[in-house]
């Protein structure tokens, strides 16, 4: 009698305790997409660009001239790809989950590396500093190498595109002489968040994601501090 009654009683506390676990995996699943959706790989050239114009000698340049420079960037970096990817899928009648898919994923690449090498070629015709071309650069050649290792594995392209906001903002600390290290902190939390985000949608494995931060990183800082 007394045993029935103990699994009476902890039956609504057992009813409570997963419907607060699944309210907690909703959440984090909630979350996870918005880190996605903010972070998405397209804002690298755009966010760096605004980052220039606020914290080196660039801020200097007229407002309108750096509003031109950013809506060139936007233009070719976000919006006009992420247009043309649209009509292609709804073209080829995908969902969004075939982009997903590794062989979903080339054709988005091409459109992307097609609509960044224009970028750099505006800013080179209106002979924009080569601060500016340089992180465009990077972007560029993040996005030919994600491109060609898609061909075998994924890597997460969130994380490459943190990866490259890390190396490029340690390439411009070594070349403009200032501490990184505030700046370095929020965006290894962010690696992590995005990271994390990208492992709780099931996107991407650990080594996907971290061999995609690695990447970015390494790719942007030797080619910022090249160019």
């Amino acid at each position: 009698m007394e045993e029935t009654q103990v699994l009476t009683q902890s039956r609504p506390a057992r009813s409570r305790s997963h419907r607060n676990v699944n309210r907690m995996m909703r959440a984090s699943v909630n979350a996870s997409r918005v880190m996605s959706i903010i972070f998405t790989p397209f804002y690298l050239p755009l966010v760096g660009m605004i980052a220039l114009f606020s914290f080196s000698y660039l801020s200097l340049l007229p407002l309108s001239y750096k509003l031109f420079v950013l809506l060139i960037v936007y233009l070719c970096t976000i919006l006009i790809p992420t247009m043309l990817i649209h009509f292609y899928r709804k073209y080829q009648g995908w969902s969004m989950l075939k982009l997903i898919t590794r062989e979903g994923r080339m054709v988005p690449y091409v459109i992307s590396i097609m609509c960044y090498f224009l970028c750099f070629y505006i800013l080179n015709y209106f002979h924009c500093p080569h601060f500016m071309s340089s992180i465009v650069i990077a972007a560029l050649i993040i996005q030919i190498l994600c491109a060609t290792i898609n061909v075998w594995f994924k890597i997460s392209t969130h994380t490459t595109a943190i990866g490259g906001f890390t190396g490029s903002l340690l390439a411009f600390a070594e070349l403009f002489v200032f501490n990184p290290l505030w700046w370095l902190c929020v965006l290894l939390i962010l690696a992590g968040l995005v990271g994390t985000g990208r492992m709780i949608l099931r996107q991407h494995s650990l080594h996907e994601v971290v061999y995609g931060y690695l990447m970015g990183t390494i790719v942007s800082f030797i080619t910022i501090l090249i160019v």
